[in-house]
């Protein structure tokens, strides 16, 4: 039978969505432009500090590259790059953003690569499977947690009370390729000893280059479900397509890294006070969404074009969190996953991994706002998962 969704979340995640719903309209607070100047020239440290000297003195220093472009994809996953950008966090942090939105983690990547890109929100799984396979890429903040599922034709359910994954057996899958999605309902066939085929009691995966090419793929004949990540769970419901699950109804995918914010190591190294004013800026961007929701749904509007009402459910429906903090324990254990389906060969991932970016910028923050509740509860989520 299909599980409930999970109440006990990670205590963090729970206690800020807890937060938000509390909180809601209350006005935001934004990065004190003239008090960072001043911190910066009152500050003993050059301008090339390392991320190192900067966690020890929390001074903030000038970032060696102001002019950016940040990469993303066409989903509220990325809503924290929306709103530093319209709320003026980035500008705040002396960085002039521009935000490009790209059709698959493959592209996000190349983007980084050629350096069209500085800096990129990539899946979970699609920025693994490119580590192992020897491109530079590394992972130093979060984006989403969770936010997945599927989504199926209604006349599938019809007589059905409690759908769950076991409704995809006998069904033409459309599935973004190399994707969370993608991972996650193998995972379940694999535990629940169901093949992945074209047979009556099989799941016959359809693989596409993009979730919005999945997607569309619903409108062929020949397609009975989807795989779908935030917003095209509440996009397909409009439209009178049915919810087969949600990933936050298992706990086995608590804290699910959707997609994480990635750099090349070459990047970071040539510029660490860059990346560490980036994740100031995305810091104070959460914060700002736990304290105005409507605000954040004009915000992110501006890039996702759907109905306002179906980002507000995306964004504060309990579907997802998104939340700048690292969570290298959580990505490595989905590391481990992505190893035991034989999609990848196994390899470190710690070299890829770069959490003293947030964990400096952090610290930077709440050193300016030490009274802060939501960044205490940050700082506490990044004690216990970093």
């Amino acid at each position: 039978m299909r599980k409930q969704i999970q109440k006990a979340v990670p205590a963090l995640l729970l206690a800020l969505l807890l937060t938000a719903c509390g909180a809601q309209n209350q006005p935001a607070q934004t990065a004190p432009t003239n008090a960072l100047a001043e911190t910066a020239a009152a500050s003993d440290s050059a301008p090339a500090e390392t991320t190192e000297a900067a966690a020890e003195t929390n001074a903030v220093a000038e970032p060696e590259k102001t002019k950016l472009e940040l990469g993303h994809l066409n989903s509220t996953a990325h809503l924290l790059a929306f709103v530093a950008k319209e709320e003026g966090f980035f500008q705040a942090e002396g960085l002039d953003v521009t935000l490009t939105q790209l059709a698959n983690g493959t592209e996000l990547a190349s983007g980084l690569e050629s350096g069209k890109l500085d800096a990129a929100f990539i899946g979970s799984v699609p920025a693994i499977t490119m580590q192992a396979a020897g491109h530079d890429l590394t992972i130093f903040g979060g984006a989403m947690t969770n936010g997945h599922g599927y989504v199926i034709k209604s006349k599938f359910t019809e007589g059905v009370e409690d759908p769950d994954f076991t409704l995809l057996k006998g069904k033409n899958v459309a599935v973004a390729k190399n994707t969370m999605d993608d991972l996650e309902l193998q995972l379940l066939l694999r535990d629940a000893g169901i093949s992945i085929g074209e047979g009556e009691d099989e799941v016959n995966l359809v693989y596409f280059d993009s979730q919005s090419n999945a997607y569309a793929g619903l409108s062929n004949e020949e397609i009975d479900a989807c795989s779908v990540y935030s917003p095209y769970a509440s996009l397909a419901k409009s439209q009178g397509y049915e919810v087969v699950y949600y990933d936050v109804e298992y706990a086995q995918f608590a804290n699910q890294p959707c997609c994480r914010q990635v750099a090349t190591a070459a990047q970071i190294a040539e510029n660490p006070n860059t990346y560490i004013a980036i994740e100031r800026a995305l810091i104070r961007a959460y914060q700002f969404t736990q304290k105005d929701h409507d605000k954040t749904v004009q915000d992110v509007a501006k890039y996702i074009d759907i109905d306002p009402e179906l980002i507000q459910v995306e964004v504060y429906g309990g579907y997802s969190v998104s939340h700048p903090d690292p969570d290298k324990q959580a990505t490595s254990r989905l590391k481990d996953d992505v190893v035991s389906l034989g999609l990848i060969v196994d390899y470190d991932i710690a070299p890829h991994y770069n959490t003293d970016i947030y964990k400096t910028a952090l610290a930077q923050v709440i050193a300016q706002s030490p009274d802060e509740s939501i960044f205490q509860e940050m700082q506490k989520h990044f004690d216990e998962f970093e």
